[in-house]
């Protein structure tokens, strides 16, 4: 007896996807593994690329992801049949709520790199398919490290990138394994080369060396002085000089910097004025550098923002302009000409941290040269600034389930 008619022109490929989606069909082949407190520093050690899904069994979200991820898995195990090149692994974050919070997972579900046991900052915010998760991992496997076979090739990097180039008299060293490491880790930060053997010869005169090529054709290299075999002392110098203190913000990494929940400090700036831009790096590092951590410092390009600097009454035209955005509200810092003046662009952080710039928004300047008794004479001068733009650049509730996060007034 048939349980179901025939279904003649209905492609059982795209009816088997269907069942995936929907969660009625598991593939059996899948090697998900399961983290929990006593498993996880062993597995994700011992991978070389290891993605994590952080997810919750009520979250819809992640219910539509379990059989994507699932076979993902079974197609990188057929690639990769090395079990520690590649891992699949899965946290229930309502079961190990401990893991969650180790990791900062602020939303379900959240897709982590981890390598060698260390999570990667960027995480995975591609499209939700068995091909694009794969192919993800197809690029975290391609080696970051060119290989360069004459000095000509070192002289032609491209300056407009941060460069860091090895010079190794073997690839089996304890110093090259190091510098494999460190490269994974930093590749979307800065490009890798290695010379070997001859070509490195003239480069090694007391030993192995690596050196950095910062940005511009006129910047000094930079030569590391430290241990090479030492991974921790080699991956906070390169993490030191891939990573600029004053980031550019764009469209593809707004939700990235969003999600890192502090504040921008925010150069809007025409993409051709260097000037300016300098100029705020050098006041960043000179006034601010105890604030990193508590505060991103970008900067952006004037026309492809042109909407929040129209937010804050701005044009393109008046660029160049700094801001602080809240994810409240945004303040404008009011010349940018008194960037240089000593302290000020300090005072302007310090305003937002003690709640000085909000009150002030709302209610007029603070009574500082007020007289005992005087205070409630103050006239209140009321005011509406403008609430945050860049928050829209944070995760889409479309996507995830944004867990609730307390929020200062600031």
């Amino acid at each position: 007896m048939k349980l179901l008619p025939s279904l003649p022109y209905l492609d059982i490929r795209f009816f088997t996807s269907i069942l995936l989606v929907m969660g009625l069909s598991t593939p059996g082949k899948a090697e998900i593994t399961s983290l929990d407190t006593g498993n996880i520093e062993q597995i994700l050690d011992n991978a070389g690329v290891a993605l994590v899904n952080f997810y919750a069994d009520w979250c819809r979200f992640s219910q539509m992801l379990h059989p994507i991820f699932e076979e993902a898995s079974n197609l990188a195990r057929e690639e990769y049949p090395d079990v520690t090149q590649v891992v699949f692994a899965r946290v229930d974050c309502d079961q190990h709520s401990d893991i969650a919070q180790r990791y900062r997972i602020s939303k379900y579900p959240t897709l982590k790199m981890f390598r060698n046991g260390m999570m990667m900052k960027r995480e995975y915010r591609g499209q939700r398919s068995v091909a694009a998760i794969a192919d993800f991992i197809r690029q975290q496997k391609v080696d970051p490290i060119k290989e360069v076979h004459s000095l000509e090739e070192v002289n032609q990097v491209d300056r407009s990138k941060r460069n860091i180039i090895g010079y190794f008299e073997t690839k089996d060293s304890d110093g090259y394994h190091a510098f494999e490491k460190v490269a994974n880790i930093l590749r979307d930060d800065c490009m890798f080369f290695a010379a070997f053997g001859e070509v490195s010869e003239s480069e090694r005169f007391s030993g192995d060396n690596v050196i950095f090529k910062p940005t511009g054709e006129t910047v000094p290299d930079m030569v590391f002085l430290g241990s090479l075999t030492n991974f921790d002392l080699s991956y906070a110098w390169s993490q030191d000089k891939c990573v600029p203190l004053v980031r550019e913000i764009t469209f593809e990494n707004g939700e990235e910097l969003t999600e890192e929940g502090i504040p921008f400090l925010i150069l809007f700036h025409v993409k051709e004025d260097s000037e300016s831009l300098e100029q705020f790096q050098q006041e960043v590092a000179r006034q601010l550098i105890s604030e990193k951590g508590s505060i991103n410092f970008l900067h952006a390009d004037c026309e492809k923002f042109r909407h929040p600097l129209l937010h804050i009454q701005k044009t393109p035209a008046e660029c160049p302009v700094i801001a602080i955005d809240s994810f409240r509200h945004m303040y404008v810092f009011p010349e940018f000409k008194d960037v240089m003046v000593h302290g000020k662009l300090r005072q302007f952080v310090l305003d937002l941290h003690s709640g000085k710039l909000h009150r002030e928004f709302h209610h007029g300047p603070d009574p500082t040269d007020s007289t005992p008794g005087q205070e409630n004479m103050i006239e209140v001068v009321a005011s509406n600034p403008p609430e945050s733009s860049f928050q829209k650049l944070a995760p889409s509730e479309t996507r995830y389930t944004i867990l609730s996060r307390d929020r200062d007034e600031l």
